[in-house]
């Protein structure tokens, strides 16, 4: 079972963030990707590739090889009715890490117009995380204080100064904007942008109650990478092929930056394909590297409210 090891970046990225615009992402984990679709000796250059066809499913049966779960952090959102339908349609269940992000609505993903959606996933059985309020990226420890850099919100581009007070008021303020929403309980768990961590956030947001979440480096999709070095018929071929029991997997509810949308594309020939393989699928509910931390913490809160009355 491949571990959920947390990204920790050397490099903390120095490029002032546009509005819609992603920090670079590592040079390590383009190479990885760029060299497991060069094993399906699919060329990258050649600009985008049609999307291969949807896989029929087998019929069901026992989780032969294995367990997947898939995760989707907020972005545009403009595959995220899409998403929802094809995951509904399945039958699966997966996990949301929720930031207040720009949409192609002209709104956050985290305002009053995006409640009915919230509460539909929640009515759907998924299960929700932290991807910071202001999707804010690690850019340096000093002196007991993480420095952050806001990518949205009151102080995007800027680096704000935090210490573990208000590194979990960024957690929190997630949590408590999806229950004002849909009324649905955020599970303690979050993923920092980028998947850049540093000792000290992970230990901070342990104590305030979130355990962190990576991705295995196959569960990387690659939905945010460019879609003419990195057609989705090649990203679908990498998946379906590198996909192993226990693997994290982690895409977007939409892309800006990228031309031909993933989603559209690659999900449901994706699960098809992993379905025929003989894949179920959970959420992180379920992860052995979440589950106990998980029932420890609900036993904990359970454990509060009792004392309280």
């Amino acid at each position: 079972m491949a571990a959920a090891t947390p990204m920790q970046s050397q490099e903390i990225r120095t490029g002032i963030m546009s509005k819609h615009s992603q920090p670079r992402l590592p040079r390590a984990l383009v190479r990885a990707v760029a060299a497991g679709l060069a094993a399906t000796g699919l060329a990258l250059a050649a600009g985008p590739a049609s999307s291969a066809g949807p896989v029929p499913a087998a019929a069901p049966q026992a989780c032969r090889a294995g367990t997947l779960y898939l995760t989707f952090d907020t972005g545009s959102m403009s595959q995220a009715a899409l998403i929802a339908d094809t995951l509904r349609r399945h039958h699966i269940k997966a996990t949301f890490f929720l930031a207040n992000e720009p949409t192609i609505n002209k709104d956050s993903s985290l305002d009053p117009g995006w409640a009915a959606y919230w509460k539909t996933l929640a009515a759907d059985g998924h299960v929700f995380g932290s991807h910071t309020f202001d999707h804010v990226y690690l850019r340096g420890v000093r002196d007991g204080k993480v420095t952050m850099r806001a990518q949205f919100g009151a102080h995007a581009g800027q680096d704000v100064a935090m210490d573990q007070q208000s590194f979990c008021s960024e957690l929190n303020r997630s949590a408590q904007a999806l229950k004002r929403l849909s009324g649905a309980t955020m599970s303690p768990l979050w993923r920092a942008p980028g998947g850049h961590t540093a000792p000290q956030t992970l230990q901070w947001a342990e104590q305030c109650g979130f355990k962190h979440v990576a991705w295995a480096p196959a569960g990387f999709l690659g939905d945010e990478l460019s879609s003419e070095r990195f057609p989705n018929k090649a990203l679908l071929e990498r998946a379906l092929r590198d996909l192993r029991d226990g693997d994290i997997a982690m895409a977007h509810l939409g892309i800006w930056s990228r031309k031909d949308p993933w989603a559209p594309g690659v999900l449901e020939p994706l699960i098809s394909g992993l379905e025929h393989k003989g894949f179920c699928f959970a959420t992180l509910r379920e992860h052995p590297a979440y589950r106990d931390w998980l029932r420890g913490q609900s036993a904990t809160v359970a454990g509060q409210a009792a004392g309280s009355r």
